[in-house]
């Protein structure tokens, strides 16, 4: 049996933090217990690697959901991280630390300590940002996560959203993290010298070097171990054995909002009907564990160009050896910059009090085939996209079983408010405007499948039900709140009612934030770890 203080499981966006964070003083022990193998794979690093991770099943669990009734009964995919890094070694490398708002809505859902002002000191800490200036590129920041503005490596078809955007009268901004971030920009990206920057890059490559620090790979995590409600270690499998480890003080879940309430679960700490229905001892029965799903769904539309996309280059296999060698010499080119070059925040009605509407917008046009394989078009095209920032509508995680290998259901319950369906209506309303602005109409040849400008909004609505997918942003399964029977982990993310147990990582939060949520899962793990060394003293 091994023994430590602290035992973490899952070394993705937030697991990385807290083992670096919390062996920097040399005086604690932690291992840190990932399912998946190592990141050190050439597409994981290069930035357009995206479009091959995301269906790669080496290095993501390849979760699909229930049918979803809200999305006309489709089961959709939802590819999660599963190695070193987690999901920030496959996502599309985003920076967006959300809204302000979004984290004030933290504190006044019960999360004490999570307002706008805690958050923002904790990203002012956490970040360099490599920006271009006039004088050239300079550095701003001295945290761990860089990231980097590629304004200058973007294709040059990218200006004529931009364009779009002054015509609708939308502010072209800088940098959607500056203060007013409402409009359209430049994405800047989790990218340093050419090469995707993950949580493992930023934190725990540097804790590596501790002695005090254990990494096990390729190892599952069965259920949690205690006397009572109490929990003080784990159970797991590594090469075919099965073996305990200890935690003196804690063990951290930060296995993901699918993973973490399934855990719970598996351990007997969960709605107690759910727990009974599958054989498993209730050894604590809290109600919200798996409950309050949130996720982005967005809605794209595609278009042939009558100028040079990408797909020049991409849709072709000289243009694509010929920017592997580019990238391979340089480290820069169409594969050094992430899949989402143009996006931002805006309102859909000058009556809304924040941005409602999130943008991406891509320079290229291509297809998947039925095996999830990418496959770009070899004529011009390219790809606007929508996803209401503040969905409302709550869905759920339950365990299939009790086996630890079995998938969890994952009910995502979309579109199941009238909320919510109004603002994909206005999502793609959105869209229409875009497409009919006079800068993207000069150089549009005809739409590539659905056109949204042959759709009233019950058309809009019925396509959104039919082809609008997951962003990839599942969170609030364990959500923090006030008490056991709303929530489940305090405001430091302690879970009620097990001593010795704390999540942290996108489960944890109480409402989904309005963009990407790679950035503020770093950010909350990054103050777990100041809320745990505290308790620690």
């Amino acid at each position: 049996m091994l023994e430590f203080d602290y035992v973490i499981v899952g070394a993705g966006s937030a697991g990385c933090v807290l083992a670096d964070r919390l062996t920097r003083c040399g005086r604690l022990k932690v291992l840190l217990i990932e399912s998946g193998g190592s990141d050190a794979r050439f597409w994981v690093k290069v930035p357009l690697g995206y479009a091959i991770n995301v269906s790669n099943p080496a290095v993501n669990w390849g979760y699909q959901t229930a049918r979803d009734p809200g999305l006309n009964a489709r089961s959709i995919s939802w590819p999660r991280g599963r190695l070193i890094g987690g999901s920030s070694s496959i996502n599309a490398m985003a920076y967006l630390r959300g809204l302000a708002q979004d984290f004030d809505d933290w504190g006044a859902a019960g999360a004490d300590g999570w307002d706008w002002a805690t958050a923002r000191a904790v990203f002012d800490r956490m970040e360099t940002h490599s920006e271009l200036t006039e004088q050239g590129r300079k550095k701003r920041g001295d945290g761990p996560v860089w990231v980097s503005d590629l304004t200058d490596q973007m294709a040059a078809f990218s200006q004529n959203f931009l364009m779009a955007a002054q015509d609708l009268g939308y502010a072209v901004i800088p940098d959607h993290n500056a203060p007013g971030s409402d409009g359209i920009g430049y994405y800047r990206s989790t990218v340093r010298h050419g090469l995707r920057w993950s949580s493992a890059d930023a934190f725990l490559r540097p804790a590596l070097k501790r002695p005090n620090l254990r990494v096990v790979r390729n190892a599952e995590v069965r259920h949690l171990l205690g006397e009572g409600r109490a929990v003080n270690g784990v159970l797991y499998d590594h090469k075919g054995k099965a073996q305990t480890a200890t935690a003196h003080r804690e063990v951290i879940l930060c296995a993901g909002a699918i993973n973490s309430p399934k855990l719970l679960q598996l351990s007997g700490i969960g709605p107690a009907d759910l727990l009974q229905r599958h054989g498993i001892k209730v050894r604590h029965d809290l109600p919200q564990v798996g409950r309050g799903l949130q996720d982005h769904l967005a809605l794209s539309y595609q278009f042939q160009s009558r100028t040079p996309t990408l797909n020049r280059t991409l849709g072709r296999r000289l243009g694509r050896l010929q920017a592997g060698v580019k990238y391979i010499l340089t480290r820069k080119g169409p594969l050094a910059v992430p899949v989402n070059q143009v996006g931002g925040f805006v309102r859909s009605g000058e009556e809304d009090r924040l941005p409602t509407i999130q943008l991406y917008f891509n320079p290229v046009s291509y297809g998947v085939s039925a095996k999830g394989k990418t496959i770009v078009d070899r004529a011009s095209g390219y790809q606007i996209s929508a996803q209401p920032c503040r969905p409302t509508s709550r869905g759920t995680i339950e365990i299939a079983s009790a086996d630890p290998k079995a998938a969890p259901v994952i009910k995502p319950n979309s579109l199941s408010t009238a909320e919510d369906q109004r603002t994909a209506i206005e999502a793609c309303n959105v869209l229409q405007r875009f497409a009919q602005s006079e800068s993207l109409r000069a150089v549009t040849q005809q739409a590539k499948g659905p056109d949204p400008l042959a759709m009233d909004d019950a058309a809009l609505l019925d396509d959104f039900r039919e082809r609008a997918s997951t962003v990839y942003h599942p969170t609030c399964t364990c959500r923090m709140g006030r008490t056991g029977a709303e929530s489940v982990l305090d405001g430091r993310l302690r879970v009620h009612g097990v001593p010795g147990l704390r999540v942290v990582d996108a489960s944890a939060f109480p409402n989904i934030t309005s963009g990407n949520t790679n950035a503020p899962t770093m950010m909350l793990a990054m103050r777990a770890a100041d809320l745990i060394l505290e308790d620690a003293r």
